[in-house]
């Protein structure tokens, strides 16, 4: 698998969300979107992150950015996960590593001398071309969302008028 950076095309992938629609990647070309890969629903950092997001989904709009949190789990869980904490962001199932996979967020972890696979915490901005603006990995929780926040608004100072 090919390691994504700056500027390549960003992969396309088409996944169900919590909202009962179909996201696909391609069919937002022309706005930003900010995917935020997190591991699992309803655990204490993806709660934290999930909340952070959604408290900043206002001033993403205000950017013109679409939003959307990844995770491996599925709808039934996302949709608990998302009445249970009253998130306001749209969230894509990925059971089947659709965009997981490609993304290559799915990998190695250690934690307390114990590795198993999972999913590497990462926000992604893809631009409104199409390509990859930016990857944000995410080694402390807390402040994450508005450090991608705060990405997103110099990156959309870059940009053409659309």
């Amino acid at each position: 698998m090919q390691t994504l950076t700056v500027g390549t095309a960003a992969p396309d992938f088409s996944l169900p969300t919590d909202q009962g629609t179909q996201f696909q990647l391609s069919g937002h070309r022309g706005q930003a979107v900010v995917l935020f890969f997190y591991p699992q629903d309803d655990t204490e950092g993806c709660t934290i992150e999930n909340l952070d997001f959604s408290a900043l989904a206002p001033e993403f709009e205000q950017l013109g950015a679409i939003l959307l949190g990844i995770s491996p789990d599925d709808i039934a869980s996302h949709c608990a996960f998302r009445d249970k904490y009253k998130l306001s962001v749209a969230l894509a199932a990925d059971p089947e590593h659709q965009a997981i996979g490609p993304y290559d967020i799915w990998r190695l972890k250690k934690n307390y001398g114990r590795e198993y696979m999972g999913v590497v915490r990462t926000s992604v901005i893809v631009a409104p071309d199409g390509t990859i603006a930016d990857i944000i990995a995410a080694p402390r929780i807390k402040g994450h969302a508005g450090k991608v926040l705060a990405r997103l608004a110099e990156l959309n100072r870059q940009w053409p008028a659309g």
